[in-house]
């Protein structure tokens, strides 16, 4: 696979993956970076800027949701944007993007946070790629 596809498809998958579609970009980012390890940074950036994007759809659907209760709704009340450093774990990832898009904070705070750590997370896997 070519470096521009590889990168592509670890864009769509990262943006997928954060959305509340099921998908494991982790994967695709170890097999970019094992069939172009020269890439390591531009497919950290990448993964990052998908995966945050993805997670700002969430918080934008989460601003038209209706109120209803939300398990990360207490969380996310208690701990602010902060708690989107933890937007990348598996089930309640996409829960806070959404809890943290219906209380309306700060979408530029929410996105920082967001950001902060899905690469960080990224970062720990293309260590170990």
């Amino acid at each position: 696979m070519s470096e521009t596809a590889s990168l592509l498809s670890l864009f769509a998958s990262s943006f997928l993956a954060a959305t509340l579609l099921p998908g494991g970009s982790e994967a695709v980012l170890f097999g970019v970076l094992k069939l172009h390890p020269d890439l390591e940074w531009p497919a950290l950036l990448i993964a990052t800027f998908g995966n945050t994007l993805g997670g700002m759809t969430s918080f934008w659907l989460g601003k038209a949701m209706p109120e209803k209760d939300l398990k990360a709704l207490s969380w996310v009340k208690r701990h602010g944007t902060p708690a989107l450093l933890f937007a990348w774990a598996p089930l309640v990832g996409d829960a806070l993007c959404v809890a943290s898009g219906w209380l309306r904070l700060n979408p530029f705070s929410s996105a920082g946070y967001m950001a902060f750590g899905k690469f960080a997370r990224y970062f720990a896997i293309a260590l170990a790629a």
